[in-house]
């Protein structure tokens, strides 16, 4: 087990860690004792109906839902709905390389098994009917790989789910976002303090993460955002100073096990797995109300390639963002951007199913 600060109360507030027991793992072999972090805001009621699932994205944490998307002056009231945010597999807060311990600790660092969408999917289906008692969920939403869980839901448990927004999020992977994955796998991977994984703190691979951050920099963000020099509405002086104040100190944080261990499941995002390769099989087993949300000036999950999902999925609509942050929109940096994701998503919880 290695420490690591980030990954902790202090940085991320309230939440639980909730043993789901052992899970099996599509790539084969399992975590022992699989323990999620989850952050819920609300109450259920007594007919466990008002549930609204949130998976979390590349990097991110429960953290950013409960700063920026969850609140009374927000469609994800938590005086309307129960809302349980899940952090993915890996993401250093659930059962993650660097912190596996116990019956879990054989798998740690470089030995922790390959975990795809549908396994965290599989492991939050059994966290809310097991430890919550929700059996339908009014809405899952999420965002980059969380909209990439949602579409897992949607269509591997149609019949729970009555609402779906994936947001910033493909339901199959492109090659062109493979690659993308690959290039930031390959920042890390190529990091001398590396070690084949072995090391003995996140600080080694320093120099990995930042370039990392900026790559993200190059994708994250819109080329409109660079020329535009949107950075000084965020109040830095200069390109050089939002990379160091803003990005790099982000990324260099993390575990870099953690980030690789969500790389490789974000590269291999694919629901048509269920039906042979056949995209337009899977995505018409939806019967959940849809609305699939790009944002316009994202490079890495583009409004074309959202929108031509959408076309496969019966009664669904696209309701695309504006924003020139581009896919880091996600972030809620822009004034603009949160009035857009609550008109959406109260227009999606408005709809009778």
């Amino acid at each position: 087990m290695i420490d690591n600060p980030y990954y902790t109360h202090d940085f991320h507030g309230d939440y639980d860690l909730i043993g789901i027991g052992a899970l099996d793992l599509e790539e084969g072999g399992s975590i022992p004792d699989c323990r999620l972090a989850v952050a819920t805001f609300g109450t259920l009621n007594e007919a466990k109906d008002n549930a609204i699932l949130i998976p979390t994205w590349y990097s991110g944490t429960h953290q950013i839902w409960r700063d920026a998307y969850i609140g009374p002056d927000h469609a994800l009231d938590p005086s309307k709905y129960f809302i349980v945010c899940v952090d993915q597999i890996g993401n250093g807060l659930s059962t993650s390389p660097h912190n596996a311990t116990g019956v879990n600790a054989e798998i740690a660092m470089s030995n922790f098994p390959r975990v795809r969408i549908g396994d965290n999917v599989v492991a939050q289906e059994r966290l809310l009917r097991e430890h919550f008692g929700i059996e339908r969920l009014a809405l899952v939403t999420g965002g980059s790989m969380g909209a990439q869980q949602t579409y897992e839901w949607a269509v591997r448990f149609p019949d729970k789910v009555l609402r779906a927004a994936p947001i910033a999020g493909t339901a199959r992977n492109t090659p062109g976002d493979f690659l993308i994955a690959e290039i930031m796998r390959e920042a890390i991977l190529s990091d001398p303090g590396w070690n084949g994984g072995e090391y003995t703190s996140h600080t080694q691979v320093v120099d990995g993460l930042t370039r990392q951050a900026h790559i993200w920099g190059v994708l994250g963000f819109s080329t409109e955002f660079w020329k535009q020099e949107v950075w000084r509405a965020m109040e830095f002086e200069s390109l050089d100073a939002f990379l160091t104040g803003f990005l790099e100190p982000y990324f260099t944080a993390m575990d870099p096990n953690a980030l690789l261990t969500q790389s490789w499941a974000w590269q291999r995002g694919d629901v048509s797995r269920h039906t042979g390769g056949d995209l337009a099989a899977a995505l018409g087993r939806i019967t959940a109300k849809t609305f699939v949300i790009p944002i316009d000036e994202d490079q890495l999950f583009p409004v074309r390639d959202c929108a031509a999902e959408q076309e496969l999925i019966k009664g669904s609509e696209l309701r695309v963002v504006e924003d020139v942050l581009g896919h880091l929109g996600l972030f809620a940096v822009a004034p603009t951007y949160m009035p857009q994701i609550d008109r959406h998503l109260a227009d999606l919880l408005a709809i009778e199913v």
